[in-house]
């Protein structure tokens, strides 16, 4: 449904915008669909799902991990520690140089005004503070071999670190819509899971230690809440337990 929401754009493939190339050829282009979400993510509160999950997890004796590929920083904005999240794709709310430069550096200052009709940015786009060249998301794009990553690879040695110390526990993972197209988390979470919650309303392929609940994240995670807190509350359940 993501593709739906920009009309401008049909006839052309997910992949054909969200690539490096995009921002030389038709810098406006590319600065339009990302400034749109920019301005999005910057305009909507992480939903209800997040304060639940963050509630269950910070209750947990061996702590926690979030592995994410949305580039909204959410998890952040919900409260989450930030030394306990790895953003496996980036961030669009940093930046990096289109021309080489080995910094990256925040969005704050950057307000982009994009056409409604065309999805094209109409304002000035963002340079980089070094040289003057354009800048571009520091994210992972399709067909990006120039993303900065270290950033993120910092993240990963630290999710790599909380894993080697929790191997001999049964972590449970909880996964959130991620889907098979690009299959990063679906992947980590295979792997890492003593058991695996699944939830997803689309791929619902079953995993093979765990469960698949066909709904989405928010729905999921209010239900299962409600369900825990009633057993609780009729003794059928022990703060322990939850743990």
């Amino acid at each position: 449904g993501f593709w739906s929401a920009y009309p401008a754009y049909q006839g052309r493939s997910f992949a054909e915008i969200a690539c490096p190339v995009t921002f030389t050829t038709d810098p406006e282009l590319a600065w339009g669909f990302y400034g749109h979400r920019l301005n999005l993510y910057r305009q909507h509160s992480p939903h209800v799902g997040f304060a639940i999950l963050r509630r269950w997890v910070e209750t947990m004796p061996h702590g926690y991990f979030v592995v994410t590929s949305n580039v909204d920083d959410h998890f952040q904005r919900a409260g989450f520690d930030p030394e306990r999240i790895y953003t496996c794709h980036g961030s669009i709310h940093h930046l990096q140089c289109l021309a080489g430069c080995p910094e990256t550096w925040p969005t704050d200052a950057v307000q982009l005004d994009v056409d409604p009709q065309t999805f094209r940015a109409r304002s000035t786009l963002p340079r980089c503070p070094q040289c003057g060249a354009l800048a571009r998301p520091n994210l992972l794009m399709f067909y990006d071999p120039d993303w900065l990553s270290a950033r993120y690879e910092i993240q990963l040695r630290r999710f790599q670190t909380w894993l080697h110390n929790v191997q001999n526990r049964r972590v449970v993972a909880l996964e959130l819509g991620a889907g098979t197209a690009v299959p990063t988390v679906r992947g980590v979470c295979e792997y890492a899971a003593w058991r695996l919650i699944r939830v997803n309303p689309q791929d619902m392929e079953s995993p093979t230690r765990g469960v698949v609940l066909p709904v989405g994240a928010r729905e999921a995670l209010m239900r299962l809440d409600a369900a825990v807190l009633n057993r609780l509350a009729n003794g059928n359940l022990t703060e322990y337990d939850t743990h």
